[in-house]
C-alpha cells in the first residue's frame, strides 16, 4: 500500500491519523511536521487521508466485530460545494457504530443501499429504532423481506421489530455530535469523492475509540497501535504468499497471478 512513497509510512499514517481524529487543519500538520524537521506540503497530507482513508477501513473491517441485537438508525446533514448531503448512519444500544453510507440524495434507493449493506456485514438485528421517516422504514421492510429469501438455513427467521420515536433515537443523534464535530473544523468539502473518503476515515477512528476491533493479545490497543497492527498483518499476508525474498525477486509472469491470489 505504501509502495513508491516517498515518505516513510510511519510519516504518512502519523499525518492521516491526526488530521482524522484531531480537530488539527491541514495547514496546522503541515507546521507540526515542519518542526519536527519533514517539509510536507498540506495538499500532500489532503491527498493521503483521501487516498489511505478508505484502504484502512478495508483492513479495519476485516477485524471489526459483528454488532447485532438493537439498533438505532438515523441520517446527518453535511455540506459538500454549497449542497446538503446524507450521511446515514447506524448504532448499537450500548453507542457502538454498527455502519455508515454517505449519499447524494436522501430517498429509498439511498436508504436501501444502508440497510443492505449493514445486514450483509453484521446480521439481522433484532429490533431497529428510527424516526418518524416512513423511507427508512419501507427500506428496513424491503432489505429484511430479501434477506430472509435468501437465508439458506432451515430455521425459522422472524421480522426485524421496527419502533419509530423521536425521543427513543436521542442516543444516535448525541452520537452524530463527534463526526459533526470533526467536520465543522475542515470548513467544508469540495467534492463528493474526497467527503465520502474523509467521512470514512473519521468513521474508522470513531470505531477504533469504541474498540471494535479484535485484537487477541491487546484487548484495549490505541488508535496508533490498531493502524500498526492492521499494516502489521497485511504485511504478513504479503511475506507469507510470496515468501521473504519473492517480494523482490518476482518474475513478470508470476507477479500478476500473485496479486491476484493477494486480493481478498
Amino acid at each position: 500500500m505504501f509502495k513508491g512513497r516517498h515518505f516513510d509510512r510511519s510519516v504518512i499514517l502519523l499525518c492521516v491519523r491526526w488530521y482524522l481524529a484531531y480537530g488539527l487543519s491541514l495547514r496546522d500538520l503541515k507546521e507540526m511536521m515542519a518542526e519536527r524537521g519533514i517539509s510536507i506540503d498540506h495538499s500532500t497530507i489532503h491527498r493521503w487521508v483521501v487516498y489511505f482513508s478508505p484502504l484502512l477501513l478495508e483492513r479495519f473491517n476485516r477485524r471489526k466485530r459483528a454488532v447485532t441485537g438493537k439498533w438505532h438508525a438515523d441520517q446527518t446533514y453535511i455540506k459538500v460545494r454549497g449542497r446538503w448531503m446524507y450521511l446515514y448512519r447506524a448504532i448499537y444500544s450500548v453507542g457502538d457504530p454498527v455502519e455508515f453510507w454517505f449519499s447524494e440524495h436522501r430517498d429509498l434507493s439511498a436508504a436501501k443501499r444502508f440497510f443492505r449493506k449493514a445486514l450483509e456485514r453484521h446480521g439481522r438485528p433484532e429490533r431497529i429504532v428510527i424516526d418518524g421517516s416512513q423511507t427508512n422504514r419501507e427500506a428496513i421492510v424491503s432489505c429484511d423481506a430479501t434477506s430472509r429469501l435468501h437465508d439458506r438455513s432451515r430455521r425459522k427467521l422472524k421480522p426485524i421489530r421496527i419502533r419509530q420515536s423521536q425521543y427513543l433515537n436521542n442516543r444516535i443523534e448525541q452520537d452524530h455530535r463527534r463526526i459533526k464535530r470533526r467536520v465543522r473544523s475542515m470548513l467544508g468539502f469540495t467534492s463528493f469523492k474526497s467527503a465520502a473518503a474523509t467521512l470514512a476515515g473519521i468513521e474508522m477512528v470513531h470505531m477504533m475509540r469504541k474498540r471494535q476491533a479484535r485484537f487477541a493479545y491487546n484487548p484495549h490497543p490505541s488508535i496508533a497501535a490498531q493502524l500498526k497492527l492492521s499494516q502489521r498483518r497485511e504485511r504478513a499476508r504479503t511475506l507469507k504468499l510470496y515468501g521473504a525474498e519473492g517480494i523482490y525477486n518476482r518474475t513478470p509472469e508470476h507477479a500478476c497471478s500473485q496479486d491476484a491470489a493477494l486480493d481478498p
